[in-house]
């Protein structure tokens, strides 16, 4: 953005600074704005007739008339040209919360549209708020300033190591200087670390247990806690819906009345776990292992494991009296010396399923695949009444 300083035709002194914007005639209007005329031409120091705002470069003085010829401004500067110089040295002191800057007045003005071009803009705008040296009072942070001040000096964006990116962007809005806060805010989002899917440890977890009252449900829905040793933890009535358990560690841990429903159990290992009334619907537990798990709840609460995919789990030696596996994927899955009495096992795909030595006394197999399943050793007769299939 180019910007300029304008005075009425032939005077020297009350110049204004505007940005230059838009065509010719966008300028004329803020002009005749600026200074109360009905603004026509446009005249450079040396009395040429401006036709085209392309021939205005930056910093150039121009004259502003209402259609009278070019007039000299009085002597008491030789040119046009030190009065620029002298626009640019006319230093001014700032006291930004206790801390000194020193700066011209066409630096603080660059952007006309901020609150420090209003500020000064015309000289002692600020009346007495100035210190005991002069110093205009400023109450803001001089460590979120400073940054601020740079960019109207050189037009670039430089913030020094330990300032906080989000307290330059409030004095940018503060300021209200437009550009810079666009950029800021640019740069901050660009600076915030990706969401972090990182899994949970132990450790982590535990401290998050242990913050817990034990009366609170504890929600863990969607968490990521893949390969993590949760082993021999009381875990009971934790909300894991949709989580992230594969490969975790869940030996001998307390599962009691867990939600598990839709989570991601595969390759996990639960062996010895008390499973005692938990939901497993649409589990994938593909290749973990459960054995010597307790499903059986005395107190009559049944495990729903309905459409779980548990394809080769091997759950040897598990309690499961009255569980619900119906709909559920066993294929290749080791149920040997399981206790199915009661289950549910209606639509099951039992496909090659070693089923040896359970008991499945009272179990509801209607509708299951069992080719290729193995009944030796059975505790109690499979009637063909319990498969269809």
């Amino acid at each position: 953005m180019r910007r300029v300083t304008l005075f009425v035709n032939g005077a020297s002194h009350n110049g204004k600074v505007v940005a230059v914007y838009g065509t010719l005639a966008d300028l004329l209007s803020v002009a005749s704005t600026k200074f109360g005329i009905k603004a026509a031409n446009i005249y450079n120091g040396n009395g040429g007739l401006i036709d085209d705002i392309a021939f205005i470069r930056d910093d150039d003085v121009l004259y502003i008339s209402e259609g009278d010829h070019f007039v000299d401004p009085p002597n008491n500067l030789e040119s046009p040209h030190e009065f620029h110089s002298w626009a640019h040295t006319d230093w001014i002191t700032l006291n930004v919360g206790g801390r000194r800057f020193t700066t011209t007045r066409s630096t603080l003005v660059k952007e006309p549209e901020s609150m420090l071009a209003h500020m000064f803009r015309d000289k002692d705008v600020w009346g007495n708020k100035q210190d005991e040296q002069g110093a205009y009072l400023i109450d803001r942070s001089p460590d979120y300033f400073e940054p601020i001040l740079n960019y109207l000096r050189h037009g670039q964006l430089i913030i020094n190591d330990g300032i906080n990116l989000l307290g330059v962007l409030e004095e940018a809005r503060f300021f209200g200087i437009e550009r810079l806060a666009e950029q800021l805010e640019g740069v901050v989002k660009n600076s915030q670390p990706p969401d972090d899917h990182s899994p949970i440890s132990r450790k982590e977890f535990v401290r998050f247990l242990l913050a817990t009252p034990t009366k609170s449900e504890l929600r863990c829905q969607g968490l990521n806690f893949s390969g993590a040793d949760l082993s021999r933890l009381d875990l009971r009535y934790i909300n894991f819906k949709m989580a992230n358990l594969s490969r975790c560690n869940l030996t001998h841990a307390n599962l009691c009345g867990t939600n598990l429903e839709r989570a991601d159990l595969s390759n996990a290992n639960l062996d010895g776990a008390n499973l005692q009334g938990v939901k497993m619907l649409c589990t994938n537990a593909e290749g973990a292992s459960l054995k010597g798990c307790n499903f059986e709840d005395p107190a009559g609460l049944k495990a729903n494991l309905e459409g779980a995919n548990l394809k080769g789990v091997d759950m040897e030696g598990s309690q499961m009296t009255g569980i619900n596996l119906r709909v559920a994927t066993l294929k290749n899955a080791k149920l040997k010396n399981c206790n199915l009495r009661g289950a549910t096992l209606a639509g099951t795909d039992l496909e090659n399923c070693d089923l040896s030595g359970c008991d499945l006394q009272e179990a509801n197999l209607r509708g299951s695949n069992v080719k290729g399943a193995i009944f030796e050793e059975m505790l109690t007769p499979l009637h063909m009444s319990q498969s269809v299939r």
